[in-house]
């Protein structure tokens, strides 16, 4: 057999299982410290230590005790919880490795053992975790703010009916769909494990960085140090909230096209250069001949020139679309 094809087989085997490994732990596993929760908050017993420690590769466990309490685990911890991805940042870090490295390996073949290739491939494999988990955050905060409004309506009339604030956030978590049902239910179970629910809204602040959430935890906390009708307060951000999010909608539907032709504009320069690599690979490597008699071939030159006016030119249509509301 070819030893290329073989290699594109064996890469393509490996990247296959990567997938599928990184697909069960972030849809098949639950963190370690929401379980542990829940355990406690639902029965009420002792929850073994060791459960943390459960999950994940030997690798991923000593790369999360590498980089436990440094600044950029806690920013990626901040990500993943935002994201609602079930890993930790050694898991985050191995994936980003294996990335790093499979589209390098995939570039350095493509373009017949070019190491141009092969370094652009790493740094695209290296942004390509990162775009995911951004997209899954921006996604999730889409989602909760969405359900915003209905939630606002369901607390007032809980608590016109008579319940309490806890009392209506417990109506939240189990009348609503996910993700505002999860992180009020996540809320609840916090209090109920002595935290206070200044606390406990604070925290959810943090998982959930909303604008309007933040507007809607401030009027609680000034409700509780000062006292007031939270009902009719929560009714009139219900208001606000829902006539933001209509808004909102509007914007996305008349800012999609131009959202979609910056990312079609910026991909389109990749694809058409993977595409000449494959049907005629000699007529573009000639760009990139690392035998050429210049120090620096022009090719390199118009290469990096194409991409950096594709990434200004994807940030400057992408930044059109972002109307303030």
């Amino acid at each position: 057999m070819n030893p290329v094809i073989f290699l594109w087989i064996a890469g393509g085997l490996v990247a296959g299982v990567i997938g599928l490994s990184v697909y069960l732990t972030i849809s098949g596993q639950r963190s370690a410290e929401e379980a542990r929760l829940d355990a406690f908050a639902e029965r009420g017993i002792s929850v073994d230590e060791n459960l943390s420690t459960k999950g994940g590769s030997v690798v991923s466990e000593w790369l999360s005790r590498k980089v436990a309490k440094t600044s950029w685990a806690d920013k990626v911890s901040k990500e993943l919880v935002q994201a609602d991805l079930k890993m930790k940042p050694g898991e985050y870090l191995l994936i980003l490795i294996v990335s790093v490295l499979v589209v390098a390996a995939f570039g350095f073949f493509l373009g017949s053992k070019s190491f141009l290739l092969a370094l652009i491939g790493g740094f695209v494999g290296f942004l390509l975790p990162g775009i995911y988990i951004r997209s899954q955050k921006n996604r999730r905060l889409i989602k909760f703010n969405n359900q915003l409004g209905d939630m606002l309506s369901l607390m007032v009339n809980g608590l016109r009916a008579g319940f309490s604030t806890l009392q209506a956030m417990e109506s939240v978590a189990k009348e609503m769909p996910p993700p505002i049902s999860e992180e009020f239910r996540r809320v609840v179970q916090e209090v109920s494990l002595g935290v206070s629910t200044e606390k406990a809204l604070d925290n959810l602040l943090r998982r959930i960085p909303s604008e309007d959430l933040d507007l809607v935890i401030t009027a609680i906390k000034v409700q509780r140090e000062v006292g007031g009708n939270l009902a009719e307060i929560l009714d009139t951000i219900s208001h606000t909230i829902r006539e933001r999010v209509r808004i909102k909608g509007e914007i996305r539907v008349l800012t999609a096209q131009m959202k979609f032709s910056a990312q079609f504009l910026a991909l389109l320069p990749a694809f058409v250069f993977v595409a000449i690599l494959v049907i005629n690979r000699e007529y573009l490597l000639i760009l990139i001949d690392p035998e050429a008699n210049t120090p620096l071939p022009c090719g390199f030159i118009a290469i990096a020139v194409a991409i950096l006016l594709s990434i200004i030119g994807y940030f400057v249509m992408n930044r059109f679309t972002k109307i303030e509301v």
